[in-house]
């Protein structure tokens, strides 16, 4: 296995760090047994003329693959059911009673693979039942990672990512392939917009959110970092609505200017 110099380390994660949010700093084993691999897939023979090329001459798919192999995008269907049982009995019931303008703004951010927003696409439509055509229930799914995001919008799944969910959900709203995998229907589909996006970057979408799921994400981040996130995720969270984080994530509750419901379920007020 190549071996990274602690100058090199320094070098690569301080530019993750800087660009993307993600905090690696203590995590130098990690990096060289994720990206031996890649360098020599790519004909390097050292770490030192990697990091050269990620810092100079890197297209943004050879950062996305680094990226990819340095955060884990482990996800599935029903991932932490406590936030869909809150979002179908609570939240969704409070923000169609009173909504007039029938739009729910929802993102999910971080979203990996996919599975975290057609399954919010799926509860809003089972929620809704018969009047789902007249709500505007497209969900803005974002990550930083484009290689991800294409995983997502083919919506081709392995039989054990869905187990966790309902089989009448999985009869409506996927099609079994020859292979055994499951693929998302067209019309469930067309209701996630995904779009990449740099969590660290400003954000300027048209709408407020209803809700923001933010899950398994800000792990990689260190405090600081976070903060700042969670200020402008507070900033684009329509009044009286929602952010739901990870359950092995918290937020800082003497700074966080949203108010703590329950564990990882936070409201603007």
């Amino acid at each position: 296995m190549m071996t990274l110099t602690e100058k090199d380390f320094v070098r690569l994660y301080t530019y993750i760090h800087k660009n993307f949010g993600i905090n690696l700093s203590k995590k130098k084993q990690l990096i060289e047994g994720r990206l031996g691999s890649t360098l020599v897939s790519m004909g390097f023979t050292n770490f030192s003329d990697y990091v050269d090329f990620i810092l100079s001459k890197a297209s943004k798919n050879d950062i996305d693959v680094m990226l990819n192999k340095l955060t884990t995008n482990y996800t599935f269907f029903m991932r932490e059911k406590m936030h869909f049982d809150y979002f179908r009995d609570t939240i969704l019931p409070h923000l169609v009673q009173n909504k007039k303008n029938k739009v729910l703004s929802v993102w999910s951010a971080g979203c990996s693979t996919g599975q975290e927003p057609y399954t919010i696409s799926i509860i809003m439509k089972e929620f809704l039942g018969a009047e789902a055509s007249k709500w505007d229930t497209r969900v803005l799914a974002t990550d930083i990672s484009q290689n991800v995001l294409i995983q997502a919008q083919t919506g081709i799944y392995p039989a054990e990512s869905l187990k966790d969910m309902p089989t009448a959900w999985v009869t409506k709203y996927f099609k079994k392939l020859p292979d055994g995998r499951y693929e998302v229907v067209p019309g469930l589909k067309s209701n996630v917009i995904f779009k990449t996006f740099n969590l660290m970057d400003p954000i300027k979408f048209k709408l407020q959110f209803d809700v923001i799921f933010c899950r398994n994400v800000m792990i990689y981040f260190d405090q600081p970092t976070k903060d700042a996130l969670v200020n402008r995720f507070y900033d684009a969270t329509s009044s009286g609505g929602y952010l739901l984080i990870g359950h092995s994530e918290a937020l800082n509750k003497a700074t966080t200017p949203y108010k703590y419901l329950m564990p990882a379920t936070y409201r603007k007020l």
